[in-house]
């Protein structure tokens, strides 16, 4: 992903925090979610979303795939379900990874401390 989003480190976001974070509207996230079966935010009282991290990585992850890389809705749900193709994208670049790693740091400094 050429863009780096800083995703802060909370347990639960809602969906205008996603929206924002994300720089998507949030009918889009809820059409992804319908499309998505992997995007399935934790749904409380009065219907309301609340996504995890892992939530905003994979949102993250799908817009990347249908603005930046050009596929389409089917062409991402294929690559996002196939092991396989995701795989040999495991690398610094990862989200996931890059994530990680900034969290990993965080707590190493706080433990240093």
């Amino acid at each position: 992903m050429s863009n780096q989003v800083n995703i802060p480190n909370k347990r639960y976001f809602t969906i205008g925090e996603v929206s924002k974070i994300c720089d998507l509207k949030t009918h889009v996230l809820r059409y992804w979610e319908q499309e998505f079966s992997q995007l399935d935010p934790i749904k409380r009282r009065g219907n309301r979303r609340y996504y995890q991290q892992k939530d905003l990585i994979l949102v993250l992850e799908i817009k990347d795939l249908l603005q930046n890389q050009g596929y389409t809705i089917e062409g991402a749900k294929t690559k996002i379900n196939n092991p396989e193709t995701t795989r040999s994208s495991y690398n610094t670049g990862n989200p996931v990874i890059t994530q990680l790693k900034k969290d990993l740091e965080e707590l190493l400094a706080l433990l240093n401390k």
